[in-house]
């Protein structure tokens, strides 16, 4: 009998979208639009993404221009990042808001870097609790007499391949990042 690991690659899927997300918001030595993503504002009574209420250009090496479409926001803008702890400086001009990346001291680039190894746990633990959940499946499905030993040997290797080939995945995305930072 044929076990379909669909749900299983899908669900790697979504763990390897949600590191790139992770550390899309790790700031590094380039100044990245998206190290803004996370920072929400409050605007018209509620709480927005800054993308959804400005646009956000890169103006060189170290810095950002935040241009607000309503000029009104640019204050709320400026106060939010500000507030974020990103370690950003933070100017508000007529054009809009400019964002300065200060350089990385060797302290807060070991505090990124642990950080990083952080986020890389956490998906690992992600993909075991989901290999997990798939061995108990096969071993549910070899007690009901609906999977022979050879059979479940076989899937156990197969998905053990998975979980090398999504683990590998992270790995590589996570010295990707590290080096970001260190270089």
């Amino acid at each position: 009998m044929a076990y379909n690991f669909t749900e299983f690659k899908r669900t790697s899927a979504t763990i390897l979208d949600w590191l790139k997300k992770e550390y899309s918001s790790i700031r590094t030595n380039q100044t990245a639009p998206s190290v803004l993503d996370a920072v929400s504002v409050e605007v018209y009574g509620s709480r927005m993404p800054i993308n959804q209420v400005a646009s956000i250009l890169g103006t060189g090496p170290k810095s950002l221009l935040v241009t607000p479409w309503d000029h009104s926001v640019a204050p709320n803008i400026d106060k939010a990042i500000r507030e974020s702890n990103l370690g950003l400086s933070v100017s508000l001009d007529a054009q809009g808001i400019r964002v300065s990346f200060p350089e990385l001291t060797s302290e807060h680039r070991i505090l990124l870097t642990k950080l990083v190894k952080e986020k890389l746990e956490e998906a690992r633990v992600k993909v075991r609790i989901e290999r997990e959940n798939n061995l108990e499946i096969l071993d549910q499905k070899e007690k009901e007499g609906g999977l022979g030993k050879d059979d479940k040997f076989r899937l156990k290797n197969e998905l053990q391949k998975l979980v090398d080939d999504i683990n590998q995945k992270l790995e590589e995305l996570a010295l990707k990042k590290e080096k970001e930072i260190l270089t």
